[in-house]
């Protein structure tokens, strides 16, 4: 049976998933082959197939790949293909840049890989990465320092340049990005992973165009696009029309502590949707500012979780969707502003607006506040083992938001990131660092009818020499919201302490959430994450539920007590069904199978 325009369902859906099947291989050895922790530990990177008018079609979906890497990575390959025209380019050669301006990937770090492919001579798909490079130069090592203001101060801008050329690393480029990084060897191992990622998509591309044929290739790519388009026309439709707004703060810049304010107004009208931005804040000193793309990303990105989590995000998706920013300000910086924790902060806090904002219209769909921020820690120095430069990057997992019908998910990456933890052996492996300790945070959830997911807490000596430390993190004032009477979550927090100290002395110094600073041989690095914002009334939670929280050590009997009106027994970890009427008041708890009593 043919759908429409005389395509084949069936042969749609077996040309479907063998795109996805490439994204996904083609990642796979991008992670296998690359050399930083960042990468074939915590999968830092993501991958997608373009046609050959740089519409994004597919992307990597086998747990590979984060929102951010993959909304950014579309304007970079079209701002690629600006720089070059790609019938030009030949078998073999791979287009590399990392700059925002004018448009591309978020910060500096993320380098995107962009190859096209040819079958028989013809232009038939582009093939792109993008990967978080562990160091691009700059004032600090891992290239996203606080206390800048302007780019050049962040690292090396590589505008669009042939990188790879017939197959071979064009050495005088290269020559030019090692001498502006600090750890060489995983820079260049990472970008030649990049590299053999795009030649398996050319492999497995050129495998479908020759079992089928190049045109049926591009006309199935062409059809993805307009079958995404028909979805997302269809999932905008559920939204009832009106505008609806919200607002959301950045806590200060790293260079001064004024709130930064993100509004959004979104305009749902029938079938297609307006994500206005354009009263937001001007753009700050420091380096929190993003553009477009971003925020176009964070917005394809709640509009498909919230209304059709099974829609293959593609440029077709996006058709429906109007972004509108404000030149100059946070959301749409001019150059050569400052940009390289957009990635980590701001993009989370866009997030967090669009959610808010459909909250009150599709309740059941959205979540409270997660943790907010990536809470990303930078520790770079000299390994005293072998005299080299080192960088260790990473971001923490927080707790998730609760919905109306369950509670957050507990230390776990969310929104616009998608990476992993890096095991403590691979951590200590590889650099001067020791984990002292690693664990989730009791009671920093969001109570609520439903709880927040709660925080992580890891805690990092300095075992070589004195090391440069740059916190990029948020939700330290004021914890992630919680929804309908659910209560906020526990703020973020990061010390820094002495030998002096000792495991549980005094934390000698707590840090602001976003600095560049030292930190000496044998101190200790403790970061705490935010927990999730809570849904519904903390008093109607489940007693049984509230027992099995503090037996699991989520949150403790006091706050139990305290917070959910619920006693429970310190012995046994079961509710005192005497002590829990008492403290919950007059009626019956809802399905708890208990006689307890709520308060008035």
């Amino acid at each position: 049976m043919m759908g429409q325009r005389g395509f084949d369902p069936i042969t749609l859906e077996v040309m479907r998933n063998g795109f996805y099947s490439i994204a996904d291989e083609m990642v796979a050895a991008l992670i296998r082959a690359s050399y930083s922790t960042n990468i074939k530990d915590r999968r830092d990177t993501s991958g997608a197939i373009y046609t050959g008018k740089g519409e994004v079609v597919v992307v990597a979906q086998s747990e590979i790949g984060t929102p951010v890497h993959l909304g950014t990575m579309h304007s970079a390959v079209l701002t690629a293909m600006e720089q070059y025209p790609f019938e030009e380019l030949e078998p073999g050669d791979a287009l590399a840049l990392n700059t925002p301006y004018p448009a591309g990937p978020g910060h500096l770090n993320d380098l995107a890989l962009i190859s096209p492919v040819f079958h028989d001579g013809e232009l038939i798909a582009i093939a792109a990465n993008q990967a978080h490079h562990v160091d691009m130069g700059g004032f600090a090592p891992g290239s996203m320092p606080f206390g800048v203001t302007e780019i050049f101060q962040e690292g090396l801008q590589i505008p669009t340049v042939r990188l790879f050329r017939k197959g071979e690393l064009v050495r005088d480029l290269w020559a030019i990005i090692s001498q502006n990084v600090r750890p060489q060897k995983e820079v260049r191992g990472d970008l030649l992973a990049q590299y053999a990622a795009n030649n398996v998509a050319e492999r497995r591309l050129g495998g479908l165009a020759s079992r089928y044929g190049v045109e049926v290739v591009r006309r199935y790519l062409g059809e993805m696009l307009d079958y995404s388009e028909r979805r997302m026309r269809a999932a905008l439709a559920q939204i009832p029309e009106g505008v609806y707004t919200f607002e959301d703060v950045v806590e200060g810049d790293g260079i001064t502590e004024d709130p930064i304010t993100i509004r959004v107004e979104l305009r749902a009208n029938g079938d297609s949707l307006v994500a206005d931005f354009t009263s937001t804040d001007d753009a700050c000193q420091g380096p929190l500012n993003c553009r477009w793309p971003s925020v176009a990303a964070c917005v394809y990105y709640v509009l498909k979780a919230c209304l059709d989590p099974e829609l293959p995000p593609n440029a077709g998706a996006y058709r429906p969707i109007d972004v509108r920013v404000r030149d100059g300000s946070l959301l749409s910086a001019r150059y050569p502003t400052a940009v390289c924790n957009a990635n980590i902060i701001t993009t989370q806090r866009i997030t967090d607006v669009l959610l808010g904002a459909l909250a009150d219209v599709i309740p059941e769909r959205v979540i409270a506040a997660c943790s907010g921020t990536m809470n990303l820690l930078n520790i770079g120095g000299i390994d005293p083992r072998n005299g080299i430069y080192y960088n260790f990057v990473e971001t923490y997992a927080g707790g998730q938001g609760a919905m109306f019908d369950s509670d957050g998910m507990d230390a776990v990456q969310n929104h616009m990131t998608n990476t992993r933890n890096a095991p403590v052996e691979s951590i200590e492996l590889a650099y001067p660092l020791l984990v002292e300790s690693y664990g989730l945070v009791a009671d920093s959830e969001g109570a609520g009818k439903h709880r927040g997911g709660v925080g992580i807490q890891r805690s990092l000596r300095v075992m070589g020499r004195s090391a440069t430390l740059t916190l990029s993190s948020d939700r330290e004032r004021v914890g992630p919201w919680g929804l309908f009477g659910g209560e906020d979550a526990r703020p973020s927090a990061c010390y820094v302490r002495s030998p002096e100290d000792g495991a549980g002395g005094a934390e000698a110094r707590r840090l602001p959430c976003k600095i560049t600073t030292s930190v000496p041989e044998g101190h200790t690095i403790v970061t705490r994450t935010p927990g999730g914002g809570g849904w519904g009334d903390p008093r109607e939670r489940d007693p049984r539920e509230v027992a099995a929280d503090v037996r699991e050590g989520y949150i403790t009997a006091e706050r139990a007590r305290e917070v959910y009106g619920v006693a429970v027994d310190a012995r046994t970890g079961e509710v005192d069904e005497v002590g829990t009427a008492g403290l919950r008041g007059g009626a019956k708890g809802e399905g708890s199978g208990l006689n307890v009593q709520t308060e008035g």
